[in-house]
């Protein structure tokens, strides 16, 4: 062998080597390993092996939140379902965009996979002046994972106890109510102004930094209304804090049936509930995507997965990768028109 052909030998050797390194570090340097490199040693797996090292899923949000407990509990089941380590990795910023462009840049190859959500995927290709991504254009959609109400709330001196008897209050007293949301472009917010752009009744939005501050003043009565994720005020609605008066799903959500939805107090057709689904990066190989997906599937479809997610306040609503490209399609046209009715703006 020509001295050449032995020096290229010995370092793809050494590529090799220095890949199964990097893929053992995973979960000690977070997405270094998987990101540095991406054409070492990656793209021999097809479906048959998938997946042969660590598997990385993006969560594009701090931990202990509702999208991370969904990315945990898949991570979980398909770690024992493989047989191979799948290390949740919290990478926040943006609304979700950071995570989201870190795994759009990612090599295609069924290893990096984003927990992408309503705002990541759905809102924010039209909230966000310079997206340095898009949610199909960049991405081959996997599945959907869940899907859970918003939820309209009312502070207990608020005299109404429905949907039409608030509306009924906001047209009768212009500017005297407001309602708080967990931040400008959020689909709390965006769903709100879809219905009061329905509905044509007055009222004015103030902005939070998530679900927590707003309650405090929604109880305390600096605001009067709130409209947030169904798992944060529920506790507070069951212990008479606060009154509820719809949930934005289609039709009433399967753990909480007690609570009305807005479609069916005057509004039918009405759904505003987040959502959240994985994605892999562009170019993925179809045969690790049918797998990756059905796989998924499987772990959501688990009674004892299923029971973990309810009682977290959300659902699993698993589906195919052309299901959830057709409903991300959707969705994107849905909440573009919302962000214009809203005017939100994020430069």
């Amino acid at each position: 062998m020509k001295k050449s052909a032995i020096h290229r030998a010995s370092h793809g050797v050494n590529c090799m080597r220095r890949g199964i390194a990097a893929a053992m570090l995973v979960p000690f340097l977070g997405l270094a390993g998987t990101f540095a490199a991406p054409g070492v040693a990656l793209a021999a797996d097809d479906a048959a092996t998938y997946p042969s090292r660590v598997v990385t899923i993006v969560v594009p949000f701090p931990a202990g939140g509702a999208t991370d407990i969904t990315g945990r509990l898949l991570a979980e089941g398909l770690s024992k379902k493989w047989g191979q380590s799948v290390v949740v990795e919290n990478r926040p910023g943006a609304g979700g965009n950071l995570g989201s462009e870190v795994v759009a840049r990612a090599a295609p190859d069924g290893y990096s996979i984003i927990l992408g959500v309503t705002g990541s995927h759905g809102i924010n290709t039209s909230l966000y002046s310079n997206m340095r991504y898009h949610p199909l254009k960049d991405f081959e959609p996997v599945t959907q994972a869940t899907l859970y109400p918003n939820a309209i709330v009312v502070n207990n001196d608020v005299p109404a106890n429905n949907l039409q008897e608030l509306i009924a209050l906001l047209k009768a007293d212009p500017g005297k109510y407001s309602y708080g949301s967990d931040g400008n472009g959020t689909a709390s917010h965006l769903g709100m102004e879809m219905l009061r752009s329905k509905g044509h009744f007055p009222i004015a939005h103030i902005p939070y930094r998530g679900s927590t501050p707003m309650i405090t003043d929604l109880i305390g009565g600096q605001i009067q209304v709130g409209i947030t994720g169904l798992p944060a005020v529920q506790a507070y609605v069951k212990s008479g804090k606060l009154k509820m008066i719809a949930v934005t799903t289609a039709e009433r959500f399967p753990s909480t049936p007690d609570y009305p939805t807005v479609a069916e107090q005057g509004f039918p057709g009405f759904s505003a509930p987040p959502w959240s689904g994985f994605f892999v990066p562009k170019g993925t190989p179809k045969p690790i995507i049918d797998k990756l997906s059905a796989d998924m599937r499987s772990v959501m479809e688990q009674p004892e997965t299923k029971a973990k997610m309810l009682a977290a306040g959300s659902e699993f609503t698993p589906s195919t990768p052309e299901q959830f490209r057709a409903f991300v399609d959707s969705e994107i046209t849905k909440w573009a028109e919302a962000v214009k009715i809203s005017g939100a703006k994020v430069d």
